[in-house]
């Protein structure tokens, strides 16, 4: 499995290009929002011959679905997303207001649904998802258990946990979810979060202070 990072938008979101040696890949939480991050994005696609068959959305906060219309545009694939997280989709641009950021365009609805323990193939990979609610109503996370990496969204980060105070946040929910969907992979597995660097199962598990 071939993992490409970029750091995008003022919320500085990781959005991830997976790709294993068919060339087939997916693209979780396109975060792209200038041009330059979207031409980013479209030359590593280009320069590494990629097929995208998936876009995938770990939850529908706007930061994680900025780039959303631009894949949509491009290549012709619809995000795929918890349907719990649908009416993020419709406050996107009002949201984004909020944060002096001014979209011209509504972003693609979802066109496919995503539910717990779902298999998403590309390739010769296999994610599966997990549904960790608590951060969003419909959080997901994206897990190879060849490959030992789990993509978590804003819900587990190194050291700290995702936030509750947004519409729909549940705390309680949240460490339920982290406990009973992450905290029972094997530790080796590498988390990759929506935002900062890379960490582990069993680091987290030991040092977390939300999880200790």
């Amino acid at each position: 499995m071939n993992i490409q990072t970029f750091i995008f938008n003022p919320f500085r979101e990781n959005t991830y290009i997976v790709s294993d040696a068919t060339g087939e890949s997916v693209i979780i939480d396109a975060g792209c929002l200038t041009n330059s991050e979207k031409q980013a994005v479209k030359n590593y696609i280009d320069q590494h011959k990629l097929v995208l068959k998936h876009l995938l959305n770990t939850h529908l906060h706007i930061d994680h679905q900025f780039g959303n219309r631009f894949i949509y545009d491009i290549y012709h694939i619809s995000p795929e997303a918890c349907k719990e997280d649908e009416f993020f989709i419709t406050t996107m641009l009002e949201n984004a207001r909020l944060f002096g950021i001014d979209l011209r365009e509504e972003p693609p609805a979802i066109g496919s649904y995503i539910i717990d323990n779902q298999e998403i193939k590309f390739g010769d990979t296999t994610l599966k998802a997990l549904h960790v609610p608590g951060h969003s109503p419909g959080s997901m996370a994206f897990y190879s258990a060849k490959d030992e990496v789990v993509f978590t969204g804003d819900v587990l980060f190194s050291g700290t946990i995702g936030a509750t105070h947004f519409e729909k946040g549940d705390h309680d929910l949240l460490i339920r979810s982290i406990w009973e969907k992450l905290m029972v992979l094997p530790d080796e597995t590498i988390v990759y979060s929506g935002h900062g660097q890379p960490t582990t199962i069993g680091k987290e598990k030991k040092f977390n202070p939300y999880l200790v």
